[in-house]
């Protein structure tokens, strides 16, 4: 299986560390991730940049409006005539208009403002194709003048590297049951006959559908694992559960994942 590899060195990420459920310690092997490193970070084109700066209008599409709070998130299709290729978000609160011309706004981005906290979460597609659906968070605040800023980023190769020290797995058949630490989470059960079988070295991978459920005040994981089989270069999800965890910041930029659920 080819995996995913680092597009640019150059391109430095702030760690983020992870705290996990207690009681993660395992004795299933656990699965391998498909990304090798951090991927880069969003950058428009120069050309889309340059036409944004001198842009007299900005045609722009719904991603959220919540009039209780009055504020709204929309992405730029064209700053005026020329296309933005996928780039651009505006925030808005109150009268305060933020532009965030790097954040992609391709493949249907989400954005749910939390009241109670003051914080908008932001879903941005990083990664997309046949079987691949790997999206960053972002939790976007406001100063006192209403004007958004990125205040965290949650990267997908942080999250694979952390759910890799806990997600495991054991087959028996063609059942594959998957755990949370010691914890079992669900089962699932193989119906593929014509791909020679698992893969004897490393059958259970996760890194290629890396996605956020934000209907509710509280950030949800969706994380897909992949089975590889003998035969094949690509990973297959028609048998494989979503798994589900709760997504939390601290004020000093910890990440916690929650327990791992089932998605039903």
């Amino acid at each position: 299986m080819k995996k995913i590899f680092l597009l640019s060195s150059a391109v430095i990420l702030a760690a983020v560390i992870f705290t996990a459920c207690k009681g993660t310690v395992s004795e299933h092997p656990f699965v391998a991730g498909t990304l090798d490193g951090p991927l880069p970070a969003d950058s428009a084109p120069a050309q889309v940049l340059k036409a944004l700066e001198k842009a007299e209008r900005l045609h722009q599409y719904e991603i959220m409006s919540d009039t209780a709070n009055n504020i709204s998130v929309e992405a730029i299709a064209e700053a005026d005539m020329t296309p933005t290729e996928g780039y651009g978000i505006v925030v808005v609160k109150g009268a305060t208009s933020t532009t965030f011309p790097n954040l992609r706004n391709a493949r249907q981005p989400m954005a749910n403002y939390d009241q109670e906290t003051g914080i908008l979460w932001l879903t941005s597609s990083v990664m997309e194709g046949t079987g691949i659906a790997v999206e960053r968070l972002y939790q976007i605040c406001f100063d006192e003048e209403d004007k958004a800023y990125i205040a965290h980023t949650i990267e997908p190769y942080d999250i694979q590297q952390a759910l890799l020290k806990r997600l495991g797995y054991s087959i028996e058949g063609q059942q594959i049951m998957l755990y949370d630490g010691e914890n079992s989470i669900t089962t699932a059960v193989n119906t593929i006959t014509d791909m020679g079988g698992f893969d004897s070295e490393q059958p259970v991978w996760i890194g290629e559908q890396i996605q956020y459920n934000l209907s509710g005040t509280t950030p949800q994981l969706l994380v897909t694992p992949g089975i590889k089989y003998t035969t094949g270069l690509v990973l297959t999800y028609d048998d494989m559960p979503t798994l589900s965890a709760s997504i939390t910041i601290s004020n000093d930029g910890q990440v916690n994942i929650g327990k791992l659920e089932y998605e039903n």
